[in-house]
């Protein structure tokens, strides 16, 4: 497994932008890396996600949100645009192993959107 430590969160009116950052550190190979966000009484849901076998988007946030990885850093970035009220969660990074041999968690930053 790895260790994944967020960046980035913080409070911006709709309409604004703001980019995550989570840095992985350790030996594993990773194989996947995403985003999911937890509002306040509802489950944990997937945002956007990044492997090998190309870029997955949640519909909410298509057109909106892009995700983005460097290997060379083993890094994975989420721009978010054009935020909206609903978007207000924390956001936890995530990484996987080949085969989902093994799953971190980062330890979550929270996003904030005003009305």
């Amino acid at each position: 497994q790895v260790q994944l430590v967020e960046s980035g969160g913080g409070l911006v009116q709709t309409g604004g932008s703001l980019r995550l950052s989570c840095a992985a550190s350790g030996s594993a190979f990773i194989n996947a890396m995403g985003w999911y966000r937890q509002a306040t009484g509802k489950q944990r849901e997937l945002v956007a996600d990044v492997s090998r076998s190309g870029t997955v988007y949640a519909d909410f946030v298509k057109g909106r949100f892009t995700i983005s990885r460097s290997n060379a850093e083993n890094t994975v970035y989420l721009q978010m645009n054009s935020l909206k009220p609903e978007d207000t969660a924390v956001y936890y990074c995530n990484a996987r192993g080949s085969g989902s041999t093994w799953t971190s968690w980062g330890q979550g930053t929270q996003v904030t959107v005003s009305s």
